[in-house]
C-alpha cells in the first residue's frame, strides 16, 4: 500500500485522527484485496471480516504512534535502525534515495510496514488537530534479505529543499492477525537531514555514490513507482554499495549526476570531469614538490598522490544530438580495478569544470581497500 505523492509531496492537510483512519483503512483494503486470488480469504464471514478491519487499523495506529513518540522526544525501540541517504535532482525540489539497515537476527516476522515521515524543523505547530507533513507514507516490506547480512531497505521520497526531521518506524505483522497473539516488535529512528537546492541554476551534482553495480533496465519507472526504486535513473539502475570497503578482486563504480551546465542558444555544452586518487599515510605529510605539480592536485596534510584515472569529457558530440542537459542529468563516473591497490584507505578528488562558463566544483569520496 502506498499513498500517493507528486514529486515534491503534497502536505496531506488531513487531520490526525482522520490520517490515521485513512492509513487504517487502505492497510485493510491493500490486504484484503491483495489477496483477493486466495480462497481462504474469500471464505471470510462478516465476523471475521470485520475483526481483521479492527485489527489492521490498530496495526495502522501502532505504526504512527511510533513517530508521533519519537517526534514527542520518546522513541521506544526493539531493535536499531540505521540511515544512509544520496540525493538528486527532482522535477521540482530534490529527491531523497535512502536505506535504513537493520539486524535480521533481531526480528522474527517475515513482514513488516515502514512509515516515513518528513517534518520541517522551520514548521509552525499546528492548529487544532490539523497536522501537515511534507511527505508521509507507508510501504509494505519483507523482511529477508543474503542470509548472514544485515537487512537493507531502500525507497525514496521527495520535498522542498530545506532542513527536516526524517522518522522511519518499522513495525513487524502477523502472518495470520486473525490467529495471532504474538507481540510484535517495532522501532523509530529520527534522522535530521538538510536537503540541498539544485535549483539554482549553479553547476552542481548528485551525491557521489559508490556502487556495487549498474544494471540497464528495459523501461524506466514512472509516478510513486519510483519511490520503492529510487537508484534508477534514465534506463539504469544504481546498486548502491553497502559499505565503504572493497577488496582486492572488487571494481570500485563511482557514478554521480551532473545538473546545471551552460547550455548554449544552439544547446551546446561542454563538462570536462577529472579523477585523481590519494592514499592516506599518516606519517607522510603534504610534500612542496606534490603541490607544485600542476598535473595534479595537491595532496592533503596525511596522504600521498597515487595516480589518475582517465578524464571524462561531455559535450553533444559524446552524449549525441538528442541528449538535453536542460530535461536530464548528466551520469558521470568511473570503474577502477583494485587489484594493484595496496591496503589502506584512499581519497577520490573528483573536479567538475563547465568548460564553457569556466566553473568548476570539486567532490570527494572515500574508501578502503581491504585483502582480497
Amino acid at each position: 500500500m502506498r499513498g500517493k505523492t507528486d514529486d515534491v509531496a503534497n502536505t496531506t492537510g488531513r487531520t490526525q485522527s482522520g490520517r490515521r483512519a485513512t492509513v487504517a483503512a487502505l492497510l485493510f483494503v491493500c490486504t484484503v484485496a491483495g489477496a483477493g486470488a486466495s480462497s481462504s480469504q474469500n471464505r471470510l464471514d462478516r465476523r471475521s471480516q470485520d475483526r481483521l478491519e479492527e485489527l489492521r487499523r490498530r496495526e495502522g495506529e501502532a505504526l504512527l504512534s511510533l513517530a508521533d513518540a519519537a517526534m514527542a522526544g520518546r522513541a521506544p525501540s526493539d531493535f536499531s535502525i540505521a540511515w544512509s541517504n544520496d540525493f538528486f535532482k527532482a522535477q521540482t525540489g530534490t529527491f531523497v534515495p535512502f536505506t535504513v539497515t537493520i539486524d535480521r537476527s533481531a526480528l522474527s516476522a517475515a513482514d513488516a510496514l515502514m512509515y516515513v515521515r518528513a517534518a520541517r524543523r522551520d514548521a509552525l505547530p499546528a492548529r487544532g488537530s490539523l497536522v501537515r507533513y511534507p511527505f508521509d507514507i507507508i510501504f509494505p516490506v519483507a523482511l529477508s534479505g543474503p542470509p548472514g547480512q544485515p537487512l537493507r531497505i531502500t525507497r525514496g521520497f521527495a520535498v522542498a529543499p530545506g532542513d527536516y526531521d526524517v522518522y522511519v518506524a518499522l513495525r513487524e505483522r502477523a502472518a495470520d492477525p486473525l490467529a495471532s497473539d504474538r507481540r510484535l516488535k517495532g522501532a523509530v529512528l529520527k534522522q535530521p537531514l538538510t536537503v540541498p537546492d539544485f535549483w539554482t541554476g549553479e553547476l552542481a551534482t548528485s551525491t557521489v555514490m559508490l556502487a556495487d553495480r549498474i544494471d540497464p533496465v528495459a523501461t524506466p519507472v514512472t509516478g510513486d513507482d519510483v519511490l520503492e526504486r529510487p537508484y534508477i535513473i534514465g534506463s539504469n539502475e544504481v546498486h548502491r554499495a553497502a559499505g565503504m570497503s572493497f577488496r582486492r578482486d572488487r571494481e570500485l563504480i563511482v557514478v554521480f549526476l551532473i545538473y546545471n551546465p551552460t547550455v548554449s542558444p544552439d544547446k551546446r555544452f561542454d563538462i570536462e570531469v577529472d579523477y585523481h586518487l590519494f592514499r592516506k599515510d599518516g606519517a607522510t605529510a603534504q610534500t612542496a614538490d606534490a603541490a607544485a605539480d600542476g598535473d595534479h592536485p595537491p595532496a592533503r596534510a596525511g596522504e600521498r598522490y597515487v595516480t589518475r584515472t582517465t578524464p571524462q569529457r561531455f559535450k553533444p558530440a559524446v552524449m549525441g544530438a538528442d541528449f538535453d542537459p536542460a530535461s536530464g542529468p548528466i551520469m558521470a563516473g568511473q570503474g577502477i580495478l583494485l587489484s594493484s591497490f595496496q591496503e589502506g584507505e584512499y581519497r577520490l578528488g573528483i573536479t567538475v569544470t563547465d568548460v564553457m562558463s569556466r566553473k568548476s566544483l570539486s567532490r570527494d569520496v572515500t574508501f578502503r581497500v581491504v585483502g582480497s
